[in-house]
């Protein structure tokens, strides 16, 4: 046996979420069929509990748990191949979730995504503050704007805003939601003097007055301040409007995995543009890890005979805004611009180039996804890890499911001591909030952000 020899490298920690979804098939189409997966127990609270102690035992960050509020009906113009395929629905809500998830740990954050297009700032403020509150200062907000035509007839409307539009909406909700978190409630406004000063200071409390374009709001924030005030901020979007928001806005940016080059620009033009913020840059990947490279690629040709390709076009359909029941197998594509997610129709055609065809996505999409998997034992996938993190530069990964729960304790069982061992993941938690946790700061956003002109109170 050879000696192997790990690049010098500077240590950098590698930070880590599980990327989920409260429904049997998320990002892997296909997987919930494979006879050891568990994800069809998601509607049991003991699902959600076993998942965050597995995943607080690894020492991950945080669980990101993506969301949508209508269903993927662009393929072939209806929901049946989503239906059938369990592509994202049924679809419990995910917020839910997390106070039972955060009575079982005491570290692990909690990312949840939430869209602005569709629910008062008002109302999501208090029970995004609730949240802080009940999990002690570790929850995330994962902000989108929506995709889905779904989604705007589910609420009441024809169709959705313009994509850029759909920006200038979340702008001002985020001012909207800041005014309410940061600016309502002084730091010392809760006495709690049973003795004859009540409860609270009543000159330490103010309305948030907000006229703006979509929104209005003349009212105290319902909430006492929690420990982080504002949840940590992630934010998804790639398109150069989304960047320009994630560049004032996001703590956190997810990227999608296509080629580490083509990421890398990617991210380059996220940190120039948030500088001198720091924000942390998370791409998505998905391991198959064996004991042995031959033990990794027996289990992924178990799993990819489980891939639905029907289930992946569903997806891949509403997602890139383009209905591949039209097209032959060979047909390529016309993608035309579309008021779904930009940069995944310009990150496939750089990866595929511009002549792709539906042959080619399934092709791709070797366990239903577009999102190729990493296959080796467990040196050779912390090696792609730390590539990843060296050409891409990124901070860490989002690690969508395969087959539930073997993936994630493979992953933390094998990958996790090799990553220490070179020391670049954490053996224990730093203290605090899920923001000490992750930036080593304070609780609170930096004064450095935008939120911070909302802080009146000497």
């Amino acid at each position: 046996m050879t000696e192997r020899t790990v690049p010098d490298r500077q240590p950098r920690e590698i930070r880590l979420n599980a990327f989920d979804m409260a429904t049997p098939g998320h990002i892997q189409q296909g997987m919930w069929t494979h006879p050891r997966d568990n994800s069809r127990g998601y509607t049991t609270i003991g699902h959600w509990t076993d998942l965050a102690r597995r995943l607080e035992r690894g020492l991950f960050d945080g669980l990101f748990l993506a969301d949508v509020l209508g269903v993927y009906d662009v393929h072939g113009g209806n929901r049946d191949a989503a239906l059938s395929g369990g592509v994202q629905v049924p679809l419990l809500d995910p917020m839910l979730t997390i106070p039972a998830m955060a009575a079982v740990t005491t570290e692990l954050g909690f990312g949840v995504t939430s869209n602005t297009a569709y629910e008062p700032p008002y109302l999501f403020a208090r029970r995004m503050s609730t949240l802080d509150h009940l999990t002690a200062g570790r929850v995330g907000w994962n902000i989108v704007t929506g995709y889905l035509d779904s989604a705007a007839r589910a609420l009441g409307y024809d169709g959705q805003m313009q994509h850029d539009d759909r920006y200038d909406l979340a702008d001002e909700y985020m001012e909207a939601v800041y005014a309410l978190w940061e600016g309502s409630w002084a730091d010392d406004a809760v006495r709690r003097d049973a003795a004859g000063n009540g409860y609270t200071d009543p000159t330490r409390v103010r309305a948030v007055v907000h006229e703006g374009r979509q929104y209005r709001i003349n009212a105290i924030h319902l909430c006492e301040p929690s420990l982080q005030r504002t949840p940590v901020l992630y934010q998804a979007g790639a398109s150069d409007r989304g960047r320009r928001f994630a560049a004032t806005h996001a703590e956190c940016v997810f990227v999608n995995g296509s080629k580490p080059s083509v990421v890398r620009a990617l991210v380059d033009d996220l940190r120039a543009r948030a500088a001198p913020r720091q924000i942390l840059v998370f791409v998505g990947a998905t391991v198959v890890v064996g004991r042995t490279e031959r033990e990794a690629q027996s289990l992924l040709a178990d799993y990819a005979a489980h891939a639905s390709a029907e289930a992946t076009l569903a997806h891949a359909s509403a997602s890139l805004g383009i209905d591949f029941a039209r097209y032959g197998m060979d047909e390529p594509i016309a993608a035309a611009p579309t008021q779904a997610i930009r940069s995944n129709v310009d990150a496939m055609v750089k990866v595929a180039g511009p002549a792709w065809t539906k042959r080619t996505l399934l092709a791709q999409s070797v366990l239903g996804s577009r999102q190729p998997p990493i296959v080796g034992d467990p040196h050779q996938v912390a090696d792609a890890l730390q590539a990843w993190v060296d050409e891409a530069n990124v901070d860490g990964f989002n690690l969508s499911r395969t087959v539930m729960p073997e993936c994630l304790e493979a992953f933390i069982a094998l990958v996790v001591p090799v990553l220490q061992e070179r020391g670049v993941y954490k053996s224990s938690y730093a203290e605090g909030s899920y923001r000490e946790k992750l930036f080593r700061a304070g609780p609170r956003l930096p004064e450095s952000h935008v939120a911070a002109r909302h802080r009146h109170w000497p």
